[in-house]
């Protein structure tokens, strides 16, 4: 069993660019290596968790641009650990909603990390206090938009799940519009740009963008929230 193989059989289909061709080939060999063992997917998750927080801690640690790039080159690692989970249950054949669930927790946790600290190396860097509020605006945003969307899903507001569809091949026009959106998906996706900013050693363009879109995620979803229950 190769890692080619692996890659194949648990990739996933449509997925983002920097997944396909540059995270999940990595982690398909990790997957092959570990699949004969008794490591199990959750624990690749935690262990996911654990690179992600050394991570966390080598960007406010360490100083200057050697520091910048080392710190996310250990959170890109611990991304190809967060596709090698999913990927190694696939390949044995036990997804679970409770896996499922458990990666989405980490992600979430990952993410107030990476944003707190970028914040924090930025203030520290530039001696501006700005990075801080908006470190900490970026962190209220982030959390409320995840709050309301786990309100949103639950089965009491979301009601029975409807069969599924066939999806039907959008118009030019649908494709158009949605440009943004598949921007604004680029962009909460930071695993897919944050190394270049890294490289580049401007780390507020990680910052600027990320805030930007979890507080239009979150005045969304609180548009959403507002305008069902508002007249209630």
């Amino acid at each position: 069993m190769g890692a080619v193989e692996v890659y194949k059989r648990t990739k996933k289909t449509p997925d983002l660019f920097w997944n396909l061709y540059v995270c999940r080939p990595v982690a398909a060999v990790l997957v092959a290596l570990v699949s004969p063992t008794k490591l199990t997917p959750n624990q690749i998750t935690l262990l996911s968790y654990v690179v992600a927080m050394a991570a966390a801690a080598m960007l406010v640690a360490w100083p200057g641009y050697t520091g910048l790039v080392a710190a996310v080159i250990v959170y890109e690692l611990s991304y190809v650990l967060d596709c090698a989970d999913g990927m190694l249950a696939r390949w044995r054949g036990i997804q679970s909603k409770q896996g499922h669930l458990l990666d989405f927790l980490m992600d979430e946790l990952k993410a107030f990390a990476i944003l707190a600290t970028a914040s924090v190396r930025l203030y520290l860097e530039r001696g501006d206090v700005n990075f801080l509020f908006l470190g900490l605006g970026g962190l209220v945003c982030l959390a409320s938009g995840i709050a309301m969307t786990t309100f949103e899903r639950r089965p009491e507001i979301a009601g029975e799940p409807k069969a599924a569809q066939p999806a039907a091949k959008p118009s030019l026009v649908k494709r158009v519009v949605g440009l943004p959106m598949r921007l604004a998906k680029l962009l909460i996706h930071y695993p897919s740009y944050i190394l270049f900013v890294a490289v580049s050693g401007r780390l507020e363009f990680y910052l600027y963008p990320y805030v930007a879109i979890n507080a239009l995620y979150m005045l969304r979803s609180l548009a959403v929230v507002t305008l069902r229950f508002g007249r209630a």
